[in-house]
């Protein structure tokens, strides 16, 4: 979570920073603990990016709630390629400089749904105990 000496050896499940609610001095995304795999394979949905991208695409599309850092971003994305979720191969940015661009395998799709439905049933049973009403 926090770069420097000590990001390499960070546990995945603390890979998202959470940024403060302002409101109550709470962290955002608490519950956000062990999802960045699932993140980092939702970007790639679209189609194949580079981690620069991927970070960023995750910060804009939570709306600024959450920021991946390099020191987290990039042990995910070789993991994911060892378990054989990820693929890649090198390329030029946008800025024109050499970049390592990843894609979503079918092994990788696969994952992705398992991991998305089993994230939705876990928010909705967390929901229900906390009396909000089912769909």
């Amino acid at each position: 979570m926090f770069e420097g000496k000590n990001a390499m050896a960070e546990k995945p499940q603390e890979a998202v920073r959470r940024r403060r609610d302002r409101r109550n001095g709470q962290s955002a995304g608490d519950m956000l603990q062990g999802t960045l795999d699932m993140l980092i394979l939702r970007t790639l949905v679209m189609g194949p990016a580079h981690g620069h991208t991927i970070a960023g695409v995750i910060e804009h599309t939570s709306e600024n709630t959450l920021e991946v850092e390099q020191g987290s971003l990039y042990p995910a994305l070789h993991r994911l390629e060892d378990r054989g979720l990820l693929a890649s191969e090198w390329g030029v940015s946008e800025n024109n400089r050499k970049a390592k661009f990843y894609r979503l395998t079918p092994k990788g799709r696969r994952h992705l749904a398992a991991q998305t439905s089993r994230w939705r049933q876990m928010t909705r049973a967390i929901g229900l105990i906390l009396g909000e009403h089912a769909k």
